[in-house]
């Protein structure tokens, strides 16, 4: 059946690129999937494995009338593989859909490898296929060969920003007399680890961290660093700042330490910590804890010294320090469709963090719209465009309507989403609305469309 078909190339085994080669062997078309790991590393990955999880374990807020987790509902309702093996493998997180990462990533590998359309190349693909239907998924840490051919197929200069991951400590070595196990506003499962710090105890350690020695940024030109904002290493929101941590990472709002009694009673209002670091559980043992917000540069002996600093973590056992490095995408709106294909040709699409979409699930929605078109393309049939009133849908018409002279990554937010036609006042209602409007267009959008292939087909 699919000898009449010609294959797809998908080049990249991140989270996009797992999901793209996915979507095109489900539908039926053989895939050539590359992967540069082992032979090639990166500076950021710490394993062999598909689709590891980079920076944090957490896919974001869960809830469908918050952003991510609305794109996490649209996914679920396309089959994404992403989405599906993270719900197999999601560990306590409070409101938030996060994973054991492991577990994750190694599962991902066994479903893709094993699939019998999918032909699985441990070697790196340096080159853009001159013929036949591609998908590059390369990521934010695309090679230099592939960059340098990608640069001379688009005819422009890159843009680069500077991505940093936060540690994780090993469970065992946290004090546990003095974090406290609450969500915020006890929001969903208790499943952060808080360490709660005074004035004193927080001027001092902003101080340590404002003062700490950076790491080098090997190979890279540090003036022409350009930081992505939702993103921002935790040294550099403290020296903006006084208060900038405490209204970011660190904010106190709505976390109480049950053991000390409520501190919303008024007579327990001098309890209330003044910041408060908190831990992400990594695994489903609660063995390993993120420092959720703390992505950094520092020197790796410098996070050990200031880090021990907060209260809780003052014999903290670090698995994996912080690391930064940098994240390449490419000016979209000059080049892509909002069906993720190329301009000047559209047999070439890509997906991912490349494409300047921000986060892992927005990553994953990438992949799934370029392996469904790059599979509709081998079949003779139309490519898809998604509804802009879907979270998915906005974001692709994003990276292919923003303008060019100020793109930025982008993550899943209802800012993007067109206004809707009668005014809603109180937040959470009216991202209620585009919720339900969304999955509403997006169901109608799946019906008309399998409509239409059963027609041509």
């Amino acid at each position: 059946m699919t000898s009449s078909i010609p294959l797809v190339t998908v080049i990249g085994g991140g989270l996009a690129g797992t999901e793209a080669a996915w979507q095109i062997a489900q539908a039926g078309v053989p895939v050539d999937f590359y992967e540069m790991r082992p032979v090639e590393k990166s500076p950021a990955h710490h394993t062999e494995e598909l689709a590891e999880l980079v920076c944090s374990n957490s896919f974001g807020a869960q809830s469908s009338d918050r952003a991510s987790g609305l794109l996490h509902e649209e996914l679920r309702r396309l089959s994404s593989v992403i989405i599906a093996t993270a719900d197999e493998h999601r560990v306590p997180a409070g409101g938030a859909l996060a994973v054991d990462r492991a577990i994750f990533s190694k599962d991902l590998t066994r479903k893709l490898s094993s699939h019998p359309l999918v032909s699985f190349y441990r070697q790196p693909l340096n080159r853009i296929p001159n013929e036949g239907i591609t998908v590059l998924a390369t990521g934010p840490l695309t090679s230099a060969d592939l960059a340098k051919e990608l640069q001379q197929f688009t005819g422009m200069e890159y843009m680069s920003f500077f991505d940093a991951a936060s540690p994780i400590i090993v469970g065992e070595s946290i004090d546990r007399d003095v974090a406290f196990l609450a969500s915020r506003y006890d929001k969903g499962e208790a499943a952060y680890l808080n360490c709660p710090m005074n004035k004193e105890q927080y001027l001092r350690f902003r101080e340590a961290l404002c003062a700490a020695e950076q790491a080098e940024l090997k190979d890279f030109e540090q003036e022409s660093a350009k930081f992505f904002e939702g993103c921002l290493p935790i040294e550099e929101l403290g020296r903006r700042g006084e208060d900038t941590m405490r209204y970011g990472p660190l904010k106190p709002v709505g976390l109480f330490d049950a053991r000390l009694g409520d501190f919303r009673a008024p007579e327990n209002k001098s309890k209330k910590p003044y910041a408060v670091v908190q831990l992400r559980q990594e695994d489903k043992q609660g063995q390993l804890w993120n420092m959720v917000g703390f992505q950094t540069n520092l020197r790796w002996g410098e996070q050990k010294r200031v880090f021990r600093m907060i209260p809780a973590l003052e014999n903290a056992e670090f698995v994996r320090m912080g690391v930064m490095h940098r994240n390449t995408f490419l000016n979209s709106p000059e080049l892509l469709d909002a069906t993720l294909q190329f301009t000047k040709r559209p047999t070439l699409l890509a997906a991912g963090q490349l494409i300047g979409t921000e986060g892992y699930t927005a990553a994953a929605a990438g992949g799934w719209l370029a392996g469904t078109n790059a599979a509709r393309l081998a079949k003779s049939l139309s490519t898809l465009t998604m509804p802009n009133t879907t979270m998915m849908g906005a974001l692709f018409d994003f990276i292919h309507s923003a303008s060019p002279k100020h793109f930025q990554p982008m993550p899943p937010n209802f800012g993007i989403i067109p206004a809707l036609a009668e005014r809603v006042r109180s937040k959470k209602e009216r991202y209620g609305v585009y919720r339900d409007r969304s999955l509403a267009d997006l169901a109608s959008w799946q019906l008309e469309n399998q409509s239409l292939e059963a027609v041509v087909l």
